[in-house]
């Protein structure tokens, strides 16, 4: 975050503050704050980078003469798509140069998450991790479309192309999306008796009962970074994701936990956030495990972070 903007943005997400006519745009950036950082994080995978975009929507929205705006709302979000369309062509190039597996940021997510299936899906590490796949603006389209439910001249404008070019890009993003949308098959109690089974199976070192929970054709991603140790490929195969998970040594304490409406285990080492696994689960086998140890990654793990639709 830029020190030149800290203090202007540090009040604006808190209580509105009587600065004669900032007072509504205080207001309406407040009550539409979880929203606009959803759209951030989403179109860009990474929270640090949604914050960012979030004090430049606020730095463009204080200027704006709120008797011309007729809906704050899809106002503030087209500001901060453009935002985010710019800065995810810039992550881009970011990425191209990443050491290693690059993994979205993990958030600590409340159970209501969870609870709303269509924003758990579309937060997903499995489902950020397709959305990658697409071109920025089919990214910041389908989003907007099919997570946010806006109409197709609210994206055109937000995207700066026309209703009907948003509509072919829909299309083929939505046929994208769909021939690689993860699966969700299984309850919310059976992923508990999954996670459980996992942790019990990793802290005892036993390697039949994690075989048992794991899919044949199970992938672990591990991302380091560069700063931390972490595998440079996709370690692919029960055998080999079990040969892996063993070698987590027993002084480390594996917590439950929901990341990205996900079931999660969050590894402490001397009481310090090691590692998050954010783990998918079909028909009660584990299918995929996300496991984020870059330290610059790890910061929202200590609290919880609202998302909204």
């Amino acid at each position: 975050m830029n020190d030149r903007t800290t203090s202007d943005w540090r009040r604006a997400p808190s209580e509105p503050v009587a600065h004669g006519d900032r007072t509504g745009s205080v207001k309406a950036f407040v009550a539409h704050r979880n929203l606009l950082f959803t759209v951030a994080y989403e179109m860009l995978g990474s929270a640090a980078d949604a914050e960012d975009i979030l004090q430049e929507t606020w730095l463009r929205w204080v200027g704006v003469d709120l008797d011309t705006v007729r809906d704050q709302r899809a106002y503030l979000v087209r500001i901060t798509t453009r935002q985010a369309l710019s800065h995810l062509r810039t992550l881009g190039r970011r990425k191209e140069s990443y050491v290693g597996p690059w993994l979205p940021e993990p958030l600590l997510t409340s159970p209501d998450v969870a609870d709303d299936v269509e924003l758990a899906d579309s937060v997903s590490m499995a489902m950020l991790l397709v959305l990658e796949t697409l071109t920025p603006t089919e990214r910041a389209v389908f989003v907007l479309r099919e997570v946010f439910d806006l109409g197709y001249d609210e994206i055109a404008e937000a995207v700066g192309k026309s209703p009907a070019a948003v509509r072919q890009i829909a299309h083929r993003a939505r046929a994208h999306v769909a021939a690689r949308r993860p699966r969700r098959v299984t309850s919310a109690a059976e992923n508990r008796r999954t996670v459980e089974a996992f942790q019990r199976a990793v802290e005892t070192g036993d390697l039949q009962s994690l075989l048992d929970i794991l899919a044949p054709d199970v992938v672990l991603l591990t991302d380091g970074g560069g700063v931390v140790q972490a595998a440079l490929a996709p370690v692919v195969g029960a055998d080999q994701v079990a040969h892996v998970l063993g070698r987590i040594a027993a002084a480390l304490s594996l917590q439950p936990t929901q990341v990205n409406g996900d079931p999660a285990l969050i590894v402490r080492q001397n009481g310090e956030i090691d590692t998050v696994v954010a783990m998918r689960i079909d028909d009660g086998l584990v299918t995929g495990l996300y496991a984020v140890r870059n330290p610059e990654k790890l910061s929202h793990l200590e609290r919880e972070t609202t998302l909204r639709r």
